[in-house]
């Protein structure tokens, strides 16, 4: 959930217009001035949930790594986000049904070897077939013999005995020639071109297959940079890849990601002039706009970007969530507002509904009232439900300065409704997903998300589609399914945004998280980098950066 460039050639698809626009302390003046090719950029990270295998990586900690290490069929330009190609030559179809893909000569993986039509549809297939636990599978879905890479058994190990996978390659995939491969869904997707930027579409060179978990420790991909090192818990370096064969390289030679447990600590660290940029400011430093004094002008920058901000609840785990007037009873007892102002000083914005206000085909009000703070219908509510008896948890990751906000949250439940809730941390966001994939965490836990690529689609289908890897709830509606493939294979991206926002519809209905806010980058840097920017999928362009003389 990310938790993340030239022209395309495409059929039935329409750009997409981000209301992403900067502002506060970044210049023109200092973003243009006194840089060069060369140097080193130290940026703030996190401990990525698993090695780094672009197919089975889908947070924020790994994905900024990979961001800058792999290279896909498409980028998305930093500013508006709309799909240019990278490594493709073109994509073309004439019913969204079936693609050709035709790839760039002489592109080269970081070990040399040129990235090839088998490069993708070898990759795509080993990260949709069920039994490797690839959590980007699910972004397979729609391709021709899907189902058949599917575990069929129950319980723990629903790829044991009868429960194995009939095939092991997707029958919509097909080579063609070294430069061009042919994709087939199983129907229309009208906006399947627009996903393929996404990490879990990246190619994989020969070298991956012998020993993928291996291969993540010391990965090799075909971006712009190329991986030396990773330290766990302390840092993962990156070189500029001298032989880079695509058109959106980087300036600085080298890119280090030093790893933090604690968004105020790597604060700290900028503040004393050991890394050179955060990703995101900590909410102890957004109190009175401190951190614009902290990093005076042409040191910051604002932006409104595509998180959304949300309270997961597997209420299949946790009984007493169960009745789904209790799950809206608490999002009635959020003082949303209030929060927002005094742990947040009005940087973000309270969400009214589980889509972001930057995607094309957002409706406002999705929530309805459950939204809106109103103590007296919340109680009413809550007796309605049957009550909440014991202790509500609200787990958070210690690593990602939410120490204030769930507190705040828990707080303004206990007023309203007087439930006993406590903000809980865990070590890392690691350690909390961990827990998440194996039904451990009971009560509520923060969760967050950013697009993977721009589309009203991206934060349905990833998080409340059926055995999808960031569905953590338990979701499963046949009703969301159907009205997701209608969507899917709608001719207009009129009719699809109709059709999904009537699944988002289904979401409201049962209830099944929680929106909090939408989100709003703030990132600092040191006076050592100049051209600094922000995507609207939240990070640093870090690639774009530049360090100066």
């Amino acid at each position: 959930m990310r938790v993340k460039s030239r022209a395309m050639a495409i059929a039935s698809i329409s750009a997409v217009a981000l209301l992403a626009t900067a502002c506060g302390g970044s210049s023109d003046d200092d973003s243009t001035s006194g840089g060069a090719a060369g140097g080193e950029i130290i940026s703030g990270g996190c401990n990525p949930e698993n090695p780094l295998v672009a197919g089975n990586t889908a947070e924020t900690c790994g994905g900024d790594v990979l961001d800058v290490l792999t290279a896909k069929l498409i980028h998305y330009n930093p500013e508006t986000a709309e799909p240019e190609n990278d490594i493709a030559e073109s994509i073309e179809t004439e019913d969204n049904q079936t693609f050709t893909v035709k790839i760039k000569e002489g592109y080269k993986f970081h070990d040399g070897t040129e990235v090839l039509a088998k490069n993708f549809v070898d990759a795509w297939n080993y990260t949709a077939y069920g039994p490797n636990g690839q959590q980007g599978g699910y972004f397979y879905e729609p391709f021709e013999g899907y189902a058949d890479l599917q575990c069929t058994g129950e319980g723990e190990d629903p790829c044991a005995g009868a429960g194995k996978a009939k095939k092991e390659e997707l029958s919509g995939l097909k080579v063609v020639d070294d430069h061009t491969f042919t994709i087939k869904t199983t129907e229309p997707v009208s906006n399947l071109p627009l996903r393929l930027g996404y990490t879990a579409f990246a190619p994989q060179p020969d070298s991956f297959f012998k020993d993928p978990e291996a291969f993540g420790k010391e990965p090799i991909a075909a971006g712009p940079y190329k991986f030396d090192s990773w330290e766990e818990n302390a840092s993962i370096k990156l070189s500029k890849f001298e032989e880079y064969s695509g058109d959106f390289g980087g300036n600085a030679d080298k890119i280090t990601f030093q790893i933090f447990q604690d968004q105020d600590a790597e604060y700290t660290a900028l503040m004393a002039g050991e890394i050179d940029i955060v990703r995101q400011i900590p909410a102890s430093a957004l109190v009175d706009e401190k951190f614009k004094t902290d990093l005076g002008e042409g040191r910051y920058l604002e932006k409104e970007n595509s998180t959304l901000q949300f309270i997961g609840m597997n209420y299949n785990v946790d009984p007493k969530l169960k009745n789904v007037k209790v799950r809206q009873a608490i999002s009635m007892a959020i003082d949303r507002p209030t929060i927002v102002k005094q742990i947040f000083n009005d940087a973000f914005t309270p969400a009214t509904g589980w889509v972001s206000p930057v995607v094309d085909g957002y409706k406002e009000g999705t929530c309805g009232e459950y939204c809106e703070y109103n103590p007296e219908k919340a109680k009413q509510l809550l007796e309605e439900g049957g009550g909440y008896d014991g202790k509500l948890t609200l787990t958070y990751n210690g690593d990602g300065g939410h120490k204030e906000w769930t507190q705040a949250v828990c707080n303004s439940i206990n007023k309203a409704i007087g439930i006993e809730c406590v903000a809980t941390p865990t070590v890392d966001f690691k350690t909390m997903l961990t827990k998440l994939d194996n039904d451990e965490l009971k009560g509520m836990f923060r969760m967050g998300w950013v697009m993977d690529y721009p589309s009203i689609e991206n934060y349905l289908a990833p998080i409340y589609g059926k055995g999808a890897a960031s569905n953590y709830y338990g979701y499963d509606n046949a009703e969301f399914q159907k009205t997701m493939r209608e969507a899917g294979a709608a001719k207009t991206p009129e009719e699809a945004n109709k059709l999904y926002q009537e699944a988002e519809g289904l979401i409201a209905e049962e209830f099944t998280t929680i929106p909090t806010w939408y989100g709003k980058t703030i990132i600092g840097w040191s006076d050592k980098v100049s051209d600094v920017q922000a995507t609207p999928f939240g990070s640093p362009d870090l690639a774009a950066m530049t360090v100066k003389e």
